[in-house]
């Protein structure tokens, strides 16, 4: 691929909301504990999850025009307007900075608006169909979130969702240096986003997942891309990506966790950017506490990489599945930005962060990585 410069990053996460807000809680991060805020948990008195905390749309969007919108897309709106403030392209809600020609979206999620398609579900099953609120039925389609980013955003380049599980998040990258190399776009915004609901809370918790460390988790990052060879300034660059699905031998697994598949996603991204398993200082990896998946990405990072630094951000941001690699896109800026890198779970941190390698492993066979390296102004 060719390197993208990231221009501006607009985020919000269990550390908060906005760049300056996630930059100042990477000093140190914590998981907010408190009541749970995105469905009634009343009757799940121990659960625990990594929500975005005080999160309230109308702070940054207004209050007309959101009442028929999911939590999901909520997110996404807020990260997108964020993302173009800090890259300049919009001030004050104007832009300032090319044009919404010539701006887009590349954005993964992983499950969709499942808020909206269970409540719709809800009120045919329990009520009856007549009832449901066709104002909010838009919201079931997967790509509803990422259509109106464009709309209240005024983007109009292209916008493109990705579905690719907990990979989506890396390879929306993929998808962005195509679009940006053949002239779609002069910028993107890539990234991805998850929201929390009761039915995604209950998947997990029914699957046994949340009875390990695993940490549950939402919320939106959206990278403002650019040609490297034109931006100025960055906060980094993304330099190399790769993937590879392995399917498993028999037919029988749904889920499918294949140490193979990273390994060989890690080479090809490192092979990508053109460096050596030594140059990379810190892996932000997948780990999340889903003992059989992190067993099989330690694994392949160390066949790839021997003793490097592996720290595992999921442990403080929660699995946010299809905005997973995006969260750890994020992670590595602020690690490049300064911060020291936190919850280490493999190796020995160096001195200083050039480069770091984010890892995403998919429930499914799937696995993807990208290389982000500090950026020159």
């Amino acid at each position: 691929m060719k390197p993208l410069a990231v221009t501006g990053l607009g985020i919000c996460s269990a550390l908060g909301i906005g760049r300056d807000a996630f930059m100042r809680a990477m000093a140190s991060p914590q998981t907010p504990r408190g009541k749970i805020a995105s469905f009634d948990a009343s009757a799940y008195p121990d659960a625990h999850i990594a929500e975005v905390p005080d999160f309230d749309s109308t702070k940054y969007l207004g209050d007309k025009g959101l009442r028929t919108l999911d939590r999901l897309t909520k997110l996404s709106i807020v990260a997108a307007r964020l993302a173009l403030h800090d890259a300049g392209f919009k001030k004050d809600g104007q832009w300032v900075r090319s044009s919404p020609d010539t701006v887009g979206l590349v954005c993964s999620n992983a499950y969709g608006s499942l808020e909206a398609i269970t409540e719709l579900d809800r009120v045919a099953t329990l009520e009856d169909a007549r009832y449901i609120n066709p104002a909010k039925f838009p919201n079931t389609v997967s790509n509803s979130a990422a259509g109106y980013v464009s709309i209240w955003e005024e983007l109009r380049a292209l916008n493109v969702s990705v579905s690719d599980g907990n990979c989506g998040g890396l390879d929306a990258v993929a998808c962005g240096e195509i679009f940006l190399d053949t002239g779609r776009a002069d910028a993107l915004l890539i990234g991805g986003a998850e929201a929390m609901s009761e039915a995604l809370f209950l998947a997990f918790r029914r699957l046994g997942s949340l009875a390990s460390d695993a940490l549950i988790g939402e919320g939106a990052a959206l990278l403002v891309c650019e040609p490297a060879s034109t931006a100025r300034p960055r906060m980094g660059e993304i330099v190399g990506y790769g993937t590879a699905f392995i399917a498993p031998e028999r037919e029988a697994p749904l889920i499918h966790a294949s140490q193979s598949a990273m390994e060989r996603a890690i080479a090809d991204a490192l092979a990508d950017a053109g460096i050596s398993a030594k140059d990379v200082d810190v892996v932000a990896s997948g780990v999340s506490g889903l003992r059989v998946f992190d067993d099989a990405e330690l694994g392949a990072i160390e066949r790839a990489l021997g003793d490097a630094c592996v720290a595992a951000p999921k442990s403080f941001l929660g699995e946010t599945l299809g905005a997973g690699g995006a969260m750890g896109m994020a992670v590595a800026l602020a690690w490049l930005g300064g911060a020291a890198p936190s919850r280490i779970v493999r190796g020995q941190l160096r001195d200083r962060v050039r480069t770091v390698l984010v890892t995403s492993m998919g429930f499914y066979g799937n696995a993807s990585a990208a290389v982000l390296r500090a950026g020159t102004n």
